[in-house]
């Protein structure tokens, strides 16, 4: 593809060369630079591409974009950008075709929702006989091919990848997380998303190498809403004017508030074997009853995120109601049916702020013992040990601390930390390093009524050990003990 081709829909100078060069390749790691190239000089937080100018031309790069003048041979064109990040993502969508252009985007942003709402789309879509590809935290998904995720949001040049490959596959449409560093970071420019959804906002990914201070936190979240056709927002949300500001898009509301386009009214808590759920009736631009096997109010509003994206979409209302009704992402507030006397369930809450919100949530069911096993990762805070102790002493009945991915650290001295934020507390508990034999416990002394939850790991499906990562998927471990209880039976 022409250099030139590239470049239209971007501001520019050509410091040298021709742009009328052949590219051959796009490459912004000078590792995997290769004859015909362009060399996107990127400026990282560890490393800046510029420096590597000459290496890559030795290699046969035909051109380079930078945010600098570079010395490289009169042979090689030289691009210069403001922002060579920002530009990396319009080259990525020339390079693969404009793919976004042949499918409908949606875009979910905010600090809490944004796993669970997107497999409710997808569910409640492909319910309506849509094909929808998938990117997440946990996994990208296109048709039958499953990749699990390094990061929420790719880098600009991974998700037109993606988005190519979806629509090779037939997909229509794609529903992706979009984090706070992918829209400061510009990944997701070089197209407009159709829809673009802010659930919530609350204090986090603050500090080095993430955000300076809740105030810009906001602002890259809220970038969003300039970067989509329909924004879609929690109307409850306590920053919701601050959200809004500066908005380029057509404006929709979802919560409880009177004041919300699509609302809930008259919700209550559903309690049946093992399975623990809300309902609620629609009101406003759609009207009729919605029942989740998901418990919380978050849930309710992560349904009203799905259902307002949906509605664009023509789907049908039983199709609404039937998707949402068996609509369940892995490690989010998943149940486990052990038994038909009490309750167990996996999420990934494993912040305190997270591990609050989750079991205030399932207080609500005045369930007979609330029960949280959990333990802490290695080599991070111990604040967050002493923070998650605290939470569960103060609002569990009942915490089995155990080990999580201790990493280079003894699962003994993180478990010791934890216990250091229980010591705050009068909360019981008892501390089983085995993470295996931790669960066992929880199974073999649930109570009628209880609701046992085992924090931290959700879709994670293995435990890091010095350096090494071990099989370790919290299903298997529950499956492995319920058939050894019957062999010994």
């Amino acid at each position: 593809m022409k250099l030139s081709s590239l470049l239209e829909k971007l501001e520019y100078t050509c410091l040298q060369g021709s742009l009328d060069v052949e590219i051959t390749g796009l490459v912004n790691d000078s590792r995997k630079a290769e004859p015909g190239c362009l060399f996107l000089c990127i400026c990282g937080y560890v490393v800046d591409g510029h420096k590597f100018a000459s290496d890559v031309c030795t290699k046969g790069a035909a051109a380079l974009l930078v945010e600098h003048p570079v010395e490289v041979p009169s042979n090689v064109t030289v691009i210069q950008v403001a922002d060579s990040r920002y530009a990396m993502a319009f080259i990525s969508a020339a390079w693969f075709g404009h793919p976004a252009e042949k499918l409908r985007t949606i875009g979910i942003t905010g600090t809490k929702g944004k796993t669970t709402t997107t497999y409710m789309v997808k569910s409640i879509l492909e319910n309506a006989g849509h094909k929808v590809g998938l990117i997440g935290t946990i996994e990208t998904i296109i048709g039958d091919k499953v990749i699990p995720s390094a990061n929420t949001t790719p880098e600009s040049y991974q998700i037109q990848e993606y988005f190519h490959e979806m629509v090779e596959n037939g997909c229509d449409c794609v529903v992706m997380e979009v984090a706070s560093q992918g829209l400061m970071l510009h990944r997701t420019q070089g197209f407009v998303f159709d829809f673009g959804i802010f659930t919530n906002i609350e204090p986090d990914h603050i500090g080095p190498n993430e955000h300076r201070d809740f105030e810009h936190y906001l602002q890259c979240k809220a970038l969003l809403l300039k970067q989509c056709r329909v924004g879609i927002v929690n109307r409850d949300d306590e920053h919701f004017e601050k959200i809004i500001e500066g908005h380029t898009c057509t404006l929709e509301t979802y919560g409880f508030s009177p004041e919300a386009d699509l609302r809930a009214e008259d919700a209550r808590l559903i309690s049946a074997k093992g399975v623990l759920g809300i309902a609620y009736h629609l009101k406003g631009f759609l009207n009729f009853p919605v029942e989740i096997d998901i418990p919380g109010k978050f849930s309710i509003y992560n349904s009203l995120t799905a259902i307002a994206i949906c509605r664009h979409f023509g789907v049908h209302e039983a199709d609404i109601v039937n998707a949402l009704r068996t609509a369940h992402v892995k490690g989010r507030i998943e149940m486990v049916k052990v038994s038909d006397e009490f309750t167990l369930m996996i999420d990934y809450a494993h912040n305190a702020m997270a591990l609050e919100s989750l079991l205030t949530t399932l207080r609500e069911y005045q369930p007979h013992r609330l029960v949280c096993l959990f333990g802490c990762g290695g080599n991070r805070s111990k604040l967050r040990r002493y923070e998650m102790g605290e939470v569960s002493g103060r609002l569990a009945d009942l915490t089995i601390i155990t080990s999580d991915n201790p990493r280079d650290e003894e699962p003994q001295a993180i478990i010791d930390d934890i216990k250091v934020g229980m010591a705050k507390t009068n909360g019981k508990y008892v501390e089983i390093a085995d993470r295996k034999q931790a669960i066992a416990y929880a199974i073999h002394h649930g109570e009628p009524g209880d609701i046992v939850i085992l924090a931290g790991k959700g879709h994670e499906d293995y435990q890091e050990i010095k350096g090494k990562k071990y099989p370790m998927d919290e299903r298997v471990l529950i499956a492995d003990i319920l058939r050894e209880d019957r062999e010994r039976q």
